[in-house]
């Protein structure tokens, strides 16, 4: 944050904000792409967030501003629809407003918003969902909505399919959420619960993030997507009762793999393996066994990228490189994929250094340098 974000406000608006409120980025721990597939998936909020400080107008407008883009976003209440080019940044906030609308929300007035941001954009750890949850109670406190950690997580995912056009499954904004310090977040996929799961004590998340920005609506995350819906319903003709990619199993997909292709093949056997990955890991986790944990990692990793084909040589370098050096369990990229960051889980021995020669090595190789933070688990959404 460059800035309080009560001072930006008061610089933007001429008055002091309303209300306040942040949501934390996530990294995705394990569960590459399991979410839309109905699978288990551990995740982690982080202790970096996204805050939005909130006011009502007296007329219908909206004006949205943000410390990391230049151009404001106006519009008004009868006229809420996705933007494009420049002030598509805007279409998260407002893809809120719309779903909590169509959720019953009463909004007689329209409302100045301004953003500030300490989560790198583009790095995989979902900004995007922390917009989301914190426009989310920012709102519902200005126009008396109830809404609880559930009920929130779900509209900011339909914000982000519906308007957007973004078709994520529920972890970001689980993760972002139910975040707990010192705990992971569980969420199985199929029927949208949430649990915790405490973190070993000891452990540390090392975060490299490429630069290499994922712009997941322009990229292959749709087709992605596509695919493994297809895949699906390949697999049901044969098992007219699975409930979703993530509880099929290999021999399904061996007896389709003619119908399947080797495309969708390769996509479904991804998300089979990732949800046995995800499984032994909860029950490495439960029995304090890291190790076997910092394996399923990059396990998760090599899948992504032979079989979900999401990586990019950029992150393959930073997970072969991180791997092989003391103090480190594991390492995977974190997010949708195709560019963002690698994530490494670490003990308490792995150090500036050993991050600082990573990259060296990066830069040696690619001509540019991924940044580094050294992050921990942090709390979930709510007021300031």
């Amino acid at each position: 944050m460059h800035m309080p974000i009560k001072k930006y406000f008061q610089e933007e608006f001429g008055e002091a904000p309303s209300f306040i409120a942040h949501a934390p980025g996530r990294l995705e721990f394990i569960g590459n792409h399991l979410d839309y597939n109905g699978g288990p998936v551990l995740g982690a909020a982080i202790d970096r967030y996204v805050t939005v400080a909130i006011s009502a107008r007296k007329d219908d407008k909206i004006v949205l501003v943000s410390e990391a883009q230049s151009i404001k976003v106006e519009t008004s209440l009868g006229e809420i629809a996705p933007m494009c080019g420049d002030t598509s940044w805007g279409n998260y906030p407002l893809g809120m407003l719309k779903v909590m609308r169509d959720a019953g929300m009463n909004v007689p007035h329209g409302f100045n918003l301004a953003v500030a941001n300490d989560l790198p954009i583009g790095a995989g750890l979902s900004s995007s969902a922390a917009i989301e949850l914190a426009t989310g109670y920012a709102l519902a406190t200005l126009y008396k909505f109830a809404i609880d950690k559930k009920s929130i997580a779900i509209l900011g995912r339909a914000a982000e399919n519906t308007f957007v056009g973004m078709p994520c499954g529920i972890l970001d904004q689980g993760c972002s959420s139910f975040g707990q310090a010192g705990a992971l977040v569980l969420i199985d996929c199929t029927s949208n619960t949430f649990s915790t799961k405490p973190m070993p004590d000891g452990t540390h998340f090392w975060v490299f993030n490429t630069q290499k920005k994922h712009a997941l609506i322009d990229s292959f995350y749709a087709t992605r997507n596509k695919e493994c819906m297809e895949s699906t319903e390949i697999l049901r003709r044969k098992n007219p009762n699975l409930a979703n990619l993530a509880a099929a199993t290999e021999a399904m997909l061996e007896y389709s793999k003619t119908e399947l292709g080797p495309d969708r093949y390769k996509r479904a056997l991804h998300v089979v393996r990732e949800t046995a990955r995800v499984k032994d890991t909860i029950a490495a986790l439960d029995s304090g066994d890291i190790k076997r944990v910092g394996k399923n990692l990059t396990a998760s990793h090599e899948s992504s990228r032979d079989l979900f084909e999401n990586s990019c040589a950029e992150l393959d370098f930073l997970v072969a490189d991180v791997t092989k050096m003391p103090g480190v369990y594991g390492a995977r990229l974190s997010g949708g994929g195709f560019g963002g960051a690698i994530m490494a889980l670490t003990d308490g021995s792995f150090s500036e250094s050993a991050a600082a020669k990573l990259v060296a090595d990066y830069a040696a190789k690619f001509g540019n340098s991924p940044t580094i933070f050294h992050t921990k688990t942090g709390d979930g959404a709510g007021l300031l």
